[in-house]
Formats: C-alpha cells, structure tokens, sequence
C-alpha cells in the first residue's frame, strides 16, 4: 500500500552539431561521454566501464528467448563497443543507438527519481560544455523526437513480484499508460511519426507506437514491452521496462508519471483491480487519440460497448488508489495521491489551472502567446523552433527552465539537493556500494553493472567480481562502515568476504 519499490529512469538526449549536418550523431554522442568522464573520473580503470557478462537483452517476459539472428542490431544492448561509464552517484552514461543516455542509480520512491533524473539533466548540461571546449559545439535536448520520423526514449523501470502474472500487467497497464498521458505528455508540434501534419498535440511519443505487446523498443514499438531482464534474482523480481513515456521537463509530470505508475503496480501485484476493467477495443489507436485530443473530450471504446475519457480511466483508478492506501498510507504515498487527485480536478474543470505543473500545457502556452502576437500558423517553423527550445538543456536558452525561474513550472527538488546529487548515490539502494566504489577506489573497479562491481586487485591473477543482486543491499547502512574502514579495494573486498562467512 505504498509508492516505494525500487525504480529508475532511463533517458536518450536529442544531440546536434549547429551548422555541422554532416557530422556523425555517434561520434558526437561519444565526444560527450568521454570529455565527462575524463573530467569526473580521471582514475577510472579502462575503457568501457560496464559489465556486460550478465545482461540478457532478448529474454521475454512471455517465457521465451528471441534468437541472437531474428533481433534487430538495436536490441543487443549486451554487444556495445560505445562510450559507457558508470558514475560517483550510481548512475550509467553511455552512448546508445546514436544518442547520449543517463541511466539514473536505482531508487526507492518517485521523489528520488525525479531528484537523479534532474542530476542527470545537470550532468548532460556540463558533459556538453564540456565536449564543445575541445571541439564542434554540441546542443542537447530532453526531448523524444526529431520530427523527421525518428524517435528517442525516455524508459522507466520498476521491479516487481516475479509471481505477477503477466497477462494481468497487460490488461491493466495497458489502459493506464495509454490515458497517463493526459498529465505526463511532454507536448509535441507535429502530428504521426514524421510530424508532417502541423497541429498540436499531447505526448511526444504516442505516434510511434505500432504494436499492443512485443520485445522491441526501436522498431514496431509496443505499448507494453516484454524484455525480461531484472538485474536482480530472477526467481523473485521482474523489471518491468517501460517505453511508453515522454521526456519531462516538469518536475511534477516525472513525480507523477513514476508515483502513479508505482501506485497501480501496488494495486495489480495485490489483485486489487481485478474485476475492474478498461480495455480498449483498439489500444494502439487509442493510444494515438488521446494523444491528439487536447480537448480531453476523446472517448476510448472500451470491450462491451462501453466509453470512457481518458481523464474518467485516471479518475476510476485514483479512486481506487484512495481506497486501496486507506488503510495503512505513509507520507510519501499521500504526497503521490494528493497530487494525482489535485492534477485530474484541475485538468477536468480547468486544463489551463495545471499549466504549471503539466509539460504540454506548458509548451502550449508558450507556442499559443507566440502565435497570437506574430499572427503565425502551426506550420510556422519559428513555432518548431519554440517546441524544440522548450526541452533544450542549456541554461541560457532552455524554455522550461525560464518558466521555472518566472515560477510558472513547480520545481519540486532543489539546486542544491539535485547538486548533491550529481555526485552522490542514494544512501538506500545498492547504487551506494556501486557509486561508493567508483568514488573511493576508482582505479581498482575494472567495470560495474546493476548487478555487480569488478575489482581488478593487485597480485591476484584474476578479476573479481562482486555480485549485489538484491537491489536493497548494498546500503550506505549496511556498508557505509565496510567502505569507510577499508584502507583500498583489497580490504573492502577482504572485509566483505569476512561478512559472508
């Protein structure tokens, strides 16, 4: 009955060279990875930094794995040759699929990955002044789409009860993640996959999704992806992998998208909301509809002739949210529902009351006030330029970061919190051993994953690693003492070995 459970973000940046068409959106991407690890982590060991031995990429969740020879290049995520280095604050940046991406450190609760998904913004933004310094300048954007028929993603994960079964994620998050995003869209000019049609709407990220259920992320893009890989025991857990979601500049969008999205995962996983159901007739369809309804007035045709607004599916499940945390709620949760239930009124009596805390709303503003003083239409490409500044990454140029600082964007985090931050791991997951390690004993950690740390150790012939595979482990409570005592890497791993006997 509550918010918490383990969770993260995962974010590819839109990149550009400004007058440089021409040069390779990878090689760009590794400029900014390298220029900031060789500023941040000057010590660490090797190349890569990353742990490839134990990832399962093409593992599916349906009780299957695809073949190495039927998946796309894209999907072997386990095959990276890329810039890839893990940092002090648990978090991964890399290079993938033509992009940069910061993966944040796992967290406990949707605040914390709001506060690492912010510290990555921070990071990008320094990355980039950092890359430009030595060569071409480098523009980056929090953004989805390039509006010329490419897509980037904005992937959240949660861990779930292995015992769930997973045709009842389906019938229930289908419906939920197709009608979030009334308040997670991050707004978009353009409409279908190459945005040729000029017209507004609501997410950046619904036209491309093709399919109701699949193992891709690239390609035939599925509404409810079926990668099974944990990074955890996987007896026990899931991670659940979630494509469908927008880049956020808000902070109250990201708090929402992963608190509400934690919330219904609390209700499915307790069998809380079976017999409560929402399907839509046509999912991918709908997915699309009520993306380009900024009206809200859509109604998605739902199994037995019923018809339902995306903001009544919200409603129903908040209501049931409410009745399910009744009977034991900590602040956290109620903080989460108190939100969800304040943003679903303003959106229903009045959508310009949530402008301040909802991305497309935000955007629509800005493009609404500009189009009205120049006389432009949508197809006006000044208008495309606003949209594209709304997520720009820059300091001085950044629109939502204007509106944060005019307080007319709620910032929930702030500059110092999200300072600390960038260099610091949470204290309550296993990326406090990850981040630790990296921080004191750099030049002893051979590479790291989710699920391990390698130690590359004076006079022992082999590397050795050091598996974490229960994400709640690894604490600053539980090592914090280990670490602080531990003169280098050979008496960290000594005293752990010492504490497993």
């Amino acid at each position: 009955m509550t918010v918490h459970r383990v969770m993260g973000i995962e974010t590819e940046y839109g990149i550009t060279v400004p007058g440089h068409p021409e040069v390779n959106p990878t090689a760009s991407s590794s400029r900014i990875v390298q220029a900031y690890a060789q500023a941040v982590l000057p010590r660490l060991h090797g190349q890569s930094g990353w742990d490839y031995d134990l990832e399962t990429p093409l593992r599916d969740a349906r009780g299957f794995d695809m073949s190495r020879a039927d998946a796309d290049p894209t999907q072997l995520t386990d095959e990276s040759g890329l810039a890839n280095v893990v940092l002090t604050n648990g978090a991964r940046l890399y290079v993938d699929h033509a992009h940069p991406e910061l993966s944040t450190p796992e967290v406990t609760n949707p605040r914390d990955a709001l506060l690492w998904d912010r510290a990555g913004v921070e990071i990008m933004r320094r990355a980039m002044r950092l890359a430009t310094e030595t060569g071409e300048p480098i523009v980056l954007y929090k953004n989805n789409t390039d509006n010329k028929g490419a897509s980037y993603g904005c992937h959240e994960n949660y861990l779930m009860e292995r015992r769930t079964p997973f045709p009842s994620i389906i019938r229930h998050l289908t419906p939920f993640f197709i009608t979030r995003q009334v308040f997670t869209g991050a707004g978009r000019l353009g409409l279908g996959q190459d945005g040729r049609v000029k017209d507004y709407q609501i997410s950046q990220r619904a036209d491309f999704f093709e399919v109701e259920v699949g193992l891709e992320t690239t390609l035939k893009r599925p509404i409810i992806n079926t990668r099974d890989e944990p990074h955890a025991d996987p007896e026990r857990y899931r991670r659940l992998h979630v494509i469908v979601g927008d880049a956020n500049l808000s902070d109250t969008a990201t708090y929402l998208k992963l608190g509400t999205t934690a919330l219904v995962l609390a209700m499915l996983e307790a069998g809380f909301l079976e017999g409560h159901e929402w399907w839509p007739v046509e999912p991918v369809r709908e997915m699309h509809a009520v993306s380009h309804d900024t009206d809200l007035a859509h109604e998605l045709v739902l199994t037995g002739g019923r018809r339902r607004t995306a903001l009544q599916i919200q409603q129903e499940l908040y209501e049931l949210a409410e009745a399910f945390c009744a009977p034991s709620m900590d602040p956290a949760t109620r903080a989460v529902l108190d939100e969800w239930g304040r943003v679903l009124a303003d959106l229903s009596i009045d959508p310009s009351a949530a402008s301040d805390r909802v991305d497309w709303l935000a955007k629509r503003n800005l493009l609404e006030g500009f189009r009205r003083r120049e006389g432009l239409g949508w197809d006006s490409p000044r208008l495309q330029l606003i949209d594209l500044q709304y997520s720009d990454v820059r300091s001085e140029r950044g629109l939502a970061l204007r509106l944060e600082e005019r307080e007319l964007l709620v910032r929930l985090v702030s500059d110092e919190e999200v300072a600390r931050a960038v260099t610091d791991a949470p204290r309550d997951t296993r990326a406090y051993f990850r981040g630790e390690c990296l921080r004191r004993f750099p030049e002893s950690v051979a590479a790291a994953s989710w699920d391990s740390v390698v130690f590359d150790l004076p006079g022992r012939d082999a590397l050795l690693r050091v598996p974490i595979l229960e994400p709640l482990r690894g604490t600053a409570d539980a090592v914090g003492t280990l670490l602080d005592e531990a003169a280098d890497a050979a008496a960290l791993v000594d005293g752990l070995l010492r504490e497993a006997r």
